[in-house]
C-alpha cells in the first residue's frame, strides 16, 4: 500500500478554497479571521488530514502558544470563576493556558513567573499575590512578554490591569445598608498594603461620610480574605463596646465566613446582623440567607484580561490601557428588613 504524502498549508487552501496566509491565521488562533472563514478551513484541515506541527510553528514565530495564568488564591470560587472566563477564550483562539496558584505568597510566585519565563510563554495573567511590586514583573517585560493583571493593580509601575470598579462597589454596597436604617457599620476583611483593599474601604467610607455617619460609628477591621478572615473580622467587632450592625466585606469568602461565625453565636444573618458580600460568585445566590453582593461580571473581566493579553502578544507590545469594569448591587436576603431603629446593637 502506498504511503500517503503529509498534508500541507497549500492542500488546506486549495481545500477551503482561500489563501495560504489565511489558514496560517487560523492555525495560529489569530482573531482576524471571520468565524466563517475560520470554520471552513477548520473543516478542510480534517478533510486533508493535516497534522500542525507547534514545535516548528513555535520556532519561526519566536513565541510558544502557551499563556500562564498566575492566581493568587484558587481556593477562592472567585477567582476559579475568573480563571474559568479567560480559559474560554484561550480555547477558542488555539492558545494552551499553564494555571499556578501562589497561595498569597510572593515567594511561590516568583518562583512560578520565573519557571514561565523558562517555558518560553508568549503572555501571561497574574492575580498578584500579597506583597507583589512591580519589580517583580520587570523581567518579562524587558523580555518583551506582554502581562496583564486581574483583579489587582499594583501601587508603583506600569503594569496594565483588569479591575473592577471597586470603589463605587462599596459605596453602593454600603448606601444600602444605610438605606436599610443602619446606623454602625463595619467594613471586614483586606490588609493595608493592598490597593484593592484601599479602594474598597474608601468606597465604604464615601458612602458613610454622603449619608452622615458619624466616624465614630465606623468600624474597619483588617483580616485575611478567606472564611477564616471573616470569622475573626465579626468575633472582633462584636467584643466592641457598641457593635456594628452591619458590615461591606472585602470578598464573598469573608462574607461567608462572617455568616457562619454569626450562627456560632446563635445569631441570624440578616435578621440579627446584616451582611453584604462583593464578586458575587456563583454559591453567593444558594447561600442561606443568599448573599447580597457586588457583582462585577467575574467571567467578563477573565475575557477581558485574556483578550488583552492577546491583543498584546499580537502587536507585540508590554503595554496596554486599563479596563475598568462596570458593577453593580445584587440584593437578596442577607441584609434583610429594614432595620427597626428602636432596636439598640445586635441582638
Amino acid at each position: 500500500m502506498p504511503v500517503r504524502e503529509k498534508a500541507t498549508i497549500l492542500d488546506i487552501a486549495r481545500e477551503a478554497g482561500v489563501s495560504k496566509s489565511t489558514v496560517s491565521l487560523v492555525l495560529q488562533g489569530s482573531g482576524l479571521i471571520r468565524p466563517e472563514t475560520a470554520g471552513k478551513v477548520r473543516k478542510a484541515i480534517e478533510d486533508v488530514g493535516y497534522v500542525y506541527n507547534r514545535g516548528a510553528a513555535n520556532l519561526r514565530k519566536s513565541h510558544s502558544n502557551v499563556i500562564g495564568m498566575v492566581i493568587n488564591d484558587l481556593t477562592n470560587p472567585f477567582f476559579a470563576e475568573l480563571a474559568v472566563g479567560m480559559e474560554r477564550v484561550f480555547q477558542s483562539a488555539g492558545i494552551v493556558p499553564f494555571i499556578a496558584n501562589t497561595a498569597e505568597n510572593p515567594v511561590r510566585q516568583e518562583e512560578v513567573l520565573k519557571s514561565m519565563m523558562e517555558q518560553g510563554v508568549a503572555g501571561l495573567i497574574v492575580s498578584p499575590a500579597r506583597g507583589t511590586t512591580a519589580e517583580a514583573f520587570r523581567r518579562m517585560q524587558q523580555a518583551g512578554i506582554p502581562v496583564v493583571l486581574a483583579m489587582r493593580r499594583l501601587r508603583e509601575g506600569r503594569v496594565p490591569a483588569v479591575v473592577p470598579d471597586n470603589r463605587r462597589g462599596a459605596t453602593l454596597a454600603a448606601a444600602h445598608l444605610i438605606r436599610k436604617g443602619h446606623r454602625r457599620l463595619a467594613f471586614f476583611g483586606g490588609f493595608s498594603d493592598m490597593v484593592v483593599y484601599h479602594e474598597r474601604a474608601d468606597g465604604f467610607r464615601d458612602a458613610c461620610e454622603a449619608h452622615g455617619i458619624a466616624t465614630q460609628d465606623i468600624t474597619i477591621v483588617e483580616g485575611e480574605t478567606n472564611r477564616k478572615g471573616g470569622m475573626a473580622c465579626l468575633d472582633t467587632a462584636l467584643s466592641l463596646p457598641n457593635p456594628p450592625t452591619a458590615a461591606v466585606c472585602f470578598n464573598d469568602a469573608v462574607a461567608f465566613g462572617v455568616m457562619l461565625a454569626l450562627r456560632k453565636r446563635g445569631l441570624e444573618p440578616g435578621r440579627d446582623f446584616a451582611v453584604v458580600g462583593f464578586d458575587d460568585v456563583v454559591e453567593a445566590q444558594h447561600y442561606v440567607p443568599a448573599l447580597t453582593s457586588v457583582s462585577v461580571d467575574t467571567a467578563g473581566l477573565g475575557e477581558r484580561a485574556a483578550h488583552s493579553v492577546l491583543k498584546m502578544i499580537q502587536s507585540r507590545t508590554t503595554r496596554a490601557e486599563d479596563h475598568v469594569g462596570a458593577v453593580n448591587l445584587v440584593v437578596r436576603e442577607s441584609c434583610g428588613p429594614d432595620l427597626d431603629t428602636s432596636r439598640d446593637g445586635v441582638a
